[in-house]
């Protein structure tokens, strides 16, 4: 690893059903929406308890995983993130998405016996 890599590793729930979507130029992407829970100092400092992050599934293997996946699956995932700039009337805007190297679906945790 060096001082410039740019990789993350997230675990969380698919917020929504995976969309896929044919660009202008050709290329096919699903993209989801995946829920993520802050860490307990994270709530600390604020009343937000998720964050949400886009995540683009790009070669076939990948959109094939992401369109298996129901809202509540429990995944996890590692890629790089990425910053998109569209112009819109109102000028330009940005988003950060999670491009996505990888695509776990994680077993849910046992239930606690109430006995």
């Amino acid at each position: 690893m060096n001082d410039t890599d740019n990789q993350v590793l997230l675990r969380g729930r698919v917020a929504d059903a995976a969309e896929p979507r044919t660009l202008p130029s050709g290329d096919e992407l699903v993209s989801f929406r995946l829920i993520v829970e802050r860490s307990a100092a994270a709530k600390r400092r604020s009343r937000q308890l998720v964050d949400t992050f886009d995540c683009s599934a790009w070669t076939s293997r990948l959109r094939t995983k992401a369109l298996k996946l129901k809202p509540g699956d429990r995944i996890e995932v590692e890629g790089e993130l990425r910053r998109l700039f569209s112009s819109r009337s109102g000028g330009v805007s940005s988003r950060v998405y999670v491009d996505l190297g990888s695509l776990t679906r994680l077993p849910e945790p046992p239930v606690a016996s109430t006995a």
